[in-house]
């Protein structure tokens, strides 16, 4: 993996069981999430998902995309268009960085830029920084590492 190298894209269906999942399983119980009318009343066309739900999809998204062992330092994202059901959100991500984390090599920092589109624009843009092992790593230190 290295700077300029993009991920796959993960096209996500945007479900009203989606929506109110995400919603109850963050419990956050903010009406917009999950009832329809007074979504409507408050100005919106519908109920939208939160932003805890898609910071858990960007989350499955990198590690989908890295693997099991990549490990979610910082997810640093900002909302945009909302995301309403019916709708498709498509992620995507550049790497923007690579770099050596650890003594000996083995740990690899790398920042990934995630964009996620719908049908009305950006509904998400941010950075997510992980670790990722250049192999799969044992759980102890080679004998005599400081």
């Amino acid at each position: 993996m290295k700077a300029g190298d993009e991920l796959p894209p993960l096209t996500i269906p945007i479900t009203r069981t989606l929506i109110v999942a995400g919603a109850v399983a963050s419990r956050d119980y903010q009406d917009v999430h999950h009832d329809t009318e007074l979504a409507k009343e408050k100005g919106s066309p519908d109920i939208f998902m939160n932003i805890l739900t898609t910071n858990g999809l960007v989350g499955r998204y990198i590690t989908d995309c890295l693997g099991e062992h990549a490990e979610l330092r910082k997810v640093a994202i900002r909302l945009g268009a909302p995301n309403y059901p019916g709708d498709t959100m498509v992620l995507s991500g550049t790497v923007t960085a690579v770099e050596n984390d650890d003594w000996a090599g083995r740990l690899r920092r790398a920042e990934v830029r995630v964009v996620g589109t719908n049908g009305i624009g950006n509904h998400v843009t941010g950075t997510v920084t992980v670790i990722l092992p250049a192999a799969i790593l044992p759980a102890i230190p080679p004998e005599g590492a400081v």
